[in-house]
C-alpha cells in the first residue's frame, strides 16, 4: 500500500518589524508649551480694554416757562431741563488704538423711571449754547464721538448730557451712568459718582421764557 506524500505545510513569512513610537511624551511636552504659551498671553493682554474715570461732574438745572395767551393765572406751563457736564477720561491698555463710537448717559430716579439720553454731538453744541447762554462758561473741550486713542495713551474732555428732569431728581437718583460704546471693543459704563460733582462757580440760572411764546 502506498501512502501519499503531502506536501509540508510551509509557515507564513515573518517580517521584522520596527519598535511603536511611544507618542505620550511629545503629546505632554505639546501641551505643556501650549500652556506656556497661553499663560504668556494671559500676563500680556489686560483684564480691562480700557480705564473709564469721571474726574469732573457739573450740573446745570435750569426752567423755561412757556407763557400763555390766557389771562387765567395758573395756565403758563414749565420745563424743567437739566445738563450734567461730566470730564471723562478713557486710557488704553491694549496694545491697539481704540475708536469712540458712541456716548450714552442713563439716569435711574429714586422711583425706578430710567431715562436714557444721546451725548451732545459736536454740530449741536452752539445751538445748546445759544439757547442756554449760562451753560457755556461752565463747558470745558468735549470729547467728540470718532475719538482715536492710541495705544498707551489717554483721551480725556467733556460729555454734556441732557435729562428732562428737576435737580431734586437728579440728587435723589438710584443711578447715573455714562455709556461709552467703542468699536470693536464693545459698550462699557462708568458710574456718575456724586463725588465727582463740583458746585459750579455760577449761580443758578433764572427761570426763562420761550421766545417763540407771546408773553401778557
Amino acid at each position: 500500500m502506498t501512502v501519499p506524500n503531502y506536501p509540508a505545510q510551509v509557515s507564513p513569512p515573518t517580517f521584522a518589524q520596527p519598535a511603536r513610537r511611544n507618542l505620550l511624551a511629545p503629546v505632554l511636552l505639546a501641551f505643556l508649551l501650549l500652556g506656556i504659551v497661553l499663560t504668556l498671553v494671559i500676563r500680556a493682554t489686560p483684564r480691562r480694554t480700557a480705564d473709564l474715570t469721571i474726574t469732573r461732574t457739573l450740573i446745570f438745572p435750569t426752567q423755561t416757562v412757556f407763557k400763555s395767551d390766557s389771562t387765567l393765572v395758573g395756565h403758563d406751563q414749565t420745563q424743567d431741563d437739566l445738563f450734567v457736564l461730566t470730564t471723562l477720561r478713557i486710557d488704553d491698555h491694549l496694545h491697539l488704538p481704540l475708536f469712540i463710537k458712541d456716548l450714552t448717559g442713563t439716569l435711574t430716579t429714586a422711583d425706578g423711571q430710567v431715562f436714557t439720553t444721546s451725548a451732545t454731538e459736536k454740530q449741536d453744541f452752539d445751538n445748546v449754547y445759544t439757547s442756554f447762554p449760562a451753560l457755556k462758561p461752565l463747558a470745558s473741550e468735549p470729547l467728540l464721538r470718532e475719538t482715536t486713542i492710541a495705544p498707551g495713551q489717554s483721551a480725556q474732555g467733556m460729555v454734556l448730557l441732557h435729562f428732562p428732569v428737576t435737580k431734586a431728581v437728579w440728587d435723589h437718583r438710584r443711578t447715573a451712568n455714562l455709556n461709552v460704546d467703542l468699536y470693536h471693543q464693545g459698550l462699557q459704563d462708568v458710574r456718575i459718582g456724586r463725588a465727582s460733582e463740583v458746585i459750579p462757580n455760577t449761580s443758578q440760572p433764572p427761570s426763562g421764557t420761550n421766545p417763540g411764546e407771546s408773553e401778557n
